[in-house]
């Protein structure tokens, strides 16, 4: 009993340092020497949200590129995995469903990136293959052709970033960032609401 009313102190003050001080020291680094970062990334066109950087995002006009898939629907709250194995039947009909629906509009092999969501089912990026696995239907739903099929080229060309500090991970392309600029270049799509939000 003699310690209790240290222990209360240690309590409090810890909790203070802990869950108040240091949460708030933290948030104010960030907002001054990261703003963009500590705001989500979000990504801003004449003064509207298009969304983040960071978190993947449903297009359904065929106008635009494709993401990877998200067993979460792209919702943040909360994100998640299927946690299917390879030897699971629903992960089986899943790909196989997602293969039918991309063969209308992509030939030839669709790269698994398209077919498999990722671990957090928020992934903004695809891989190059799969992002000029979509050109054809994309520029064909925007009725480019010739010279201007071979700017939308350049454009997926462009966006390819390489490794993070050149060693860590693949090649990708930002999704949001792409169709952003395909919009840019040759005007946003008028079907029925299905543009960017």
């Amino acid at each position: 009993m003699k310690n209790t009313k240290q222990c209360l102190v240690v309590f409090l003050m810890l909790t203070v340092i802990t869950g108040i001080l240091y949460p708030a020291a933290i948030t104010a680094v960030a907002h001054l020497l990261f703003k963009d970062k500590a705001n989500g990334s979000l990504v801003r066109v004449e003064g509207n949200t298009r969304g983040s950087r960071l978190i993947g995002q449903q297009f359904t006009s065929p106008a635009y590129f494709l993401p990877r898939p998200s067993v979460s629907g792209y919702s943040a709250l909360p994100s998640a995995a299927s946690n299917q194995g390879p030897s699971s039947g629903a992960l089986k009909r899943a790909v196989d469903g997602r293969r039918r629906q991309l063969s209308r509009s992509i030939q030839g092999v669709i790269p698994a990136d398209l077919l498999l969501a990722s671990a957090s089912g928020l992934d903004p990026h695809i891989s190059p293959e799969a992002a000029f696995a979509q050109v054809d239907h994309v520029a064909l739903a925007r009725h480019l052709t010739g010279g201007r099929k071979t700017k939308l080229e350049e454009l997926v060309r462009r966006h390819v970033e390489g490794p993070q500090w050149g060693v860590f991970g693949a090649p990708r392309v930002n999704v949001l960032e792409l169709n952003l600029d395909a919009d840019s270049l040759f005007g946003s799509p008028r079907n029925n609401g299905d543009g960017l939000r």
